[in-house]
């Protein structure tokens, strides 16, 4: 049985929206990670229309802007309030057009190292953003980060503390998403897996080695996350949804990913069916 697998379009960056659907279908992917970015913000619906016609299916959608509080990349505005806002756009947008998906949301920095504001902040926001969400249906899943991005942008770095704000929420419109790259190293993996299997909502998957740059990731089966041991404990919880392949690099690195789109999604592919394989037997 072939793996439900898709493509992030964070993985082809450099390249245009038009330019990735031409590819992934060329490749035979089935699901697809929208970059909101990568839309016309004026004018998106063209291009969503394109989208459908393409006969892949929405399994996620990077919002334009998905954090909580500020990150690196998205520093303004600072408002909570103001950025959930926003992400409600979003959530109406593909609501529309792409019921049934799930928008990926992360934290942010906690303000001034102050955890508890954050916590309390998160549980009140994403309580609105679930019942938001829910309207519109669809469904918000947090991702927690790894730690090397603590601080700049996100306060959760582990299932566990992802499963603590999951769990004060309480709403079937909110849950979890998981990327391999962020969670791996986790001793509790397996456990909070388990615990939270029913709130699995997306999974991002893509390979460590010690990182170069903030955006240094590899193709599975390159590094030394234990990957088919991470997919068998997903797919022993019954999630059926979609492996997507999710990769970040710089173009200024040596081999950079976001330097061959097509050799980033035609080996992406071939690498995850290994270890489905595996995963599976």
């Amino acid at each position: 049985m072939n793996p439900p697998f898709g493509v992030s379009q964070f993985s082809t960056w450099p390249q245009s929206f038009a330019d990735d659907l031409r590819l992934y279908k060329e490749a035979g992917i089935g699901f697809i990670e929208v970059c909101e970015g990568k839309l016309d913000a004026a004018n998106p619906e063209p291009q969503l229309q394109a989208l459908k016609e393409s006969g892949m299916r929405v399994s996620s959608v990077q919002p334009r802007l998905h954090s909580l509080f500020p990150d690196q990349p998205r520093p303004e505005p600072a408002s909570p309030k103001e950025r959930m806002l926003r992400l409600r756009g979003s959530i109406e947008l593909f609501g529309r057009h792409f019921p049934g998906t799930t928008l990926v949301t992360i934290s942010g920095a906690a303000p001034g190292g102050d955890y508890d504001l954050a916590y309390r902040t998160a549980g009140r926001e994403y309580a609105e953003i679930a019942r938001i969400a829910a309207d519109n249906g669809v469904r918000v899943a947090l991702e927690p980060l790894n730690p090397i991005l603590m601080n700049t942008d996100t306060f959760v770095c582990s299932l566990a503390q992802a499963g603590r704000i999951v769990e004060e929420v309480n709403h079937p419109a909110f849950g979890m998403f998981l990327d391999v790259w962020h969670f791996w190293e986790d001793a509790g993996a397996a456990d909070q897996i388990a615990r939270y299997g029913d709130r699995i909502y997306g999974v991002h998957v893509n390979d460590w080695r010690t990182p170069r740059a903030f955006g240094d990731r590899f193709l599975p089966g390159e590094g030394v996350i234990p990957l088919v041991e991470l997919v068998r404990a997903i797919r022993k919880t019954g999630y059926d949804g979609a492996y997507t392949l999710e990769i970040f690099s710089e173009l200024r690195l040596s081999g950079s990913l976001w330097a061959d789109p097509r050799r980033t999604v035609v080996e992406g592919r071939k690498a995850f069916l290994e270890i489905w394989k595996k995963a599976c037997a």
